[in-house]
């Protein structure tokens, strides 16, 4: 078939245009050049078969088994007919590489040639200083499509502006990713082409980095890592070894297969939890004294919030049910804003039914009854949530506050008719941690508890990047060594994926 048969079987340029990923000017050039790009050959090959069309997928041309009938067109051209019949092939998962500057940039090539093995779409972006290592050119060459470097390059944003390569990729890969690069993303800079589409995308992000060890190691580099896990980004590697500079340790690029598998598991549709839904309560509650006080307590949702973040990424549709944090909401995920602990109770009742429970709010166990009273009448305060601030008694008297206990949110989950396949509480004590665990278990009537000790003082727990717990079953406890609440997140995740598959 000629270019502009295989055009019009298509459906028109408009149609290359979205099947393809590119605008007007590039089915010109098309024309021009009387061929497609490799790539896109691929693309074609599979939407002309899904309309009853055989073609030979490297010259695309009618092959003898596969020769359409023709009808005649209203301009008197031969039309192949379309088989309604078939159905469409599913396109191929978009990646959109971006390569920042590192000796590193030179093995990202051969990941090029991997993803598309896979057979993958693939969009490359080099950084200014990737350019210093290898060139667009052997990038163009290997993914058989244009390599965008400047933000301001008015051929590259009439073919593809930076918002479409933001918008359309399923996943972006940084890769090398730079100390640099992943500073400006944990600080939302937009200076040149890749950290715009970075801050301009909603997809999920896997970098990769390569850097030296000292660099690696650098308090303000592990703080940018922390604070992109946060966000919900994915990381693969470094690995551990000789590097480029002559020093040995942390820093190195992890190897492309395990690059290519990290990709395969932030694909969407690509998590093990699909069409599974799951609801994580976070942080603290706030009871209110009065319009002005509360009752609290010093967790920061940190961990709830992670453990959110770590079953999106596996797929599941997550409620997450959050107390006042200073926490930005995990992407992929639904928050819904609580204050006290009844308010948690009412959303994540609403939230059910649930195939997982995840109970990590470190909720309240009591609220104020007399919320805004004064005992003594020393200021002629009413009573009620609705009375404004209490006032100091010139006698110095205190006023009395009456304790009610707060509603048990996990014995309530736990004991519900819409009851999850899987709840799993915390119990965060200061004494004795894993015999309360055990007990809390039983009592509650949960699947697992994880135990951690918030009592002492050179190992805090709330507001920490770090935890360390004990994981508490019908089978025993099973203690799990510190690690970054991430990290901790995954683990769960994974354990979470295991017991519900099996």
């Amino acid at each position: 078939m000629d270019m502009d048969s295989i055009i019009e079987a298509l459906g028109g340029a408009a149609q290359v245009q979205t099947l393809l990923g590119v605008g007007p000017s590039a089915v010109s050039n098309y024309r021009a050049r009387g061929q497609f790009p490799e790539y896109a050959r691929i693309r074609i090959w599979q939407a002309l078969k899904a309309r009853g069309i055989t073609v030979d997928p490297e010259t695309l041309s009618v092959e003898p088994s596969g020769q359409p009938k023709p009808i005649a067109s209203n301009h008197g051209n031969v039309s192949p007919v379309v088989n309604p019949a078939v159905t469409a092939i599913p396109e191929p998962p978009r990646i959109l590489l971006i390569i920042s500057g590192g000796i590193a940039a030179y093995k990202s090539l051969e990941l090029i040639r991997r993803i598309k093995d896979k057979g993958w779409h693939i969009r490359c972006l080099m950084t200014a200083s990737a350019e210093q290592f290898i060139t667009p050119l052997s990038v163009s060459a290997l993914s058989g499509e244009t390599t965008y470097t400047e933000l301001f390059s008015l051929t590259d944003e009439a073919e593809m502006g930076h918002i479409r390569l933001a918008r359309e990729a399923d996943a972006i890969v940084i890769a090398p990713a730079t100390a640099n690069i992943m500073a400006k993303m944990a600080y939302g800079f937009a200076d040149d082409l890749a950290s715009t589409v970075l801050l301009a995308t909603d997809a999920p992000i896997l970098i990769a980095p390569a850097m030296n060890p000292f660099m690696w190691a650098h308090p303000a580099t592990q703080a940018n890592q922390r604070q992109l896990k946060i966000r919900g980004i994915s990381f693969v590697g470094p690995d551990s070894g000789d590097m480029a500079c002559g020093e040995d340790g942390a820093g190195r690029l992890a190897e492309t297969p395990q690059i290519i598998n990290a990709i395969s598991h932030i694909l969407p549709g690509s998590g093990r939890l699909n069409g599974k839904t799951a609801l994580v309560t976070s942080g603290p509650t706030h009871e209110p004294i009065d319009r002005v006080r509360y009752i609290a307590n010093r967790s920061s949702g940190k961990q709830g919030h992670a453990i959110a973040a770590a079953l999106a990424r596996q797929g599941a549709k997550v409620t997450l049910i959050s107390g006042p944090v200073n926490m930005p909401p995990p992407p992929g995920v639904h928050v819904v804003a609580v204050e006290t602990a009844q308010d948690m109770l009412t959303a994540s009742l609403a939230a059910m039914p649930a195939d997982i429970a995840v109970c990590a709010a470190a909720v309240g166990d009591f609220a104020i009854a007399n919320s805004g009273a004064n005992s003594g009448a020393n200021n002629g305060a009413n009573s009620g949530s609705g009375a404004g601030k209490i006032k100091k008694s010139d006698t110095g008297d205190a006023p009395q506050l009456i304790l009610q206990q707060n509603p048990d949110i996990l014995a309530t989950i736990a004991d519900h008719k819409m009851r999850p396949k899987l709840v799993i509480g915390f119990a965060a004590e200061t004494d004795d941690v894993v015999n309360y665990a055990i007990a809390k278990r039983l009592r509650k009537k949960a699947d697992w508890i994880l135990a951690n000790d918030v009592g002492q003082d050179d190992q805090p727990v709330f507001g920490s990047d770090f935890n360390m717990v004990h994981l508490v079953t019908e089978n025993g406890v099973e203690p799990w060594p510190e690690m970054s609440k991430h990290d901790l997140a995954d683990q769960l995740v994974s354990r979470i994926v295991k017991e519900i598959s099996a």
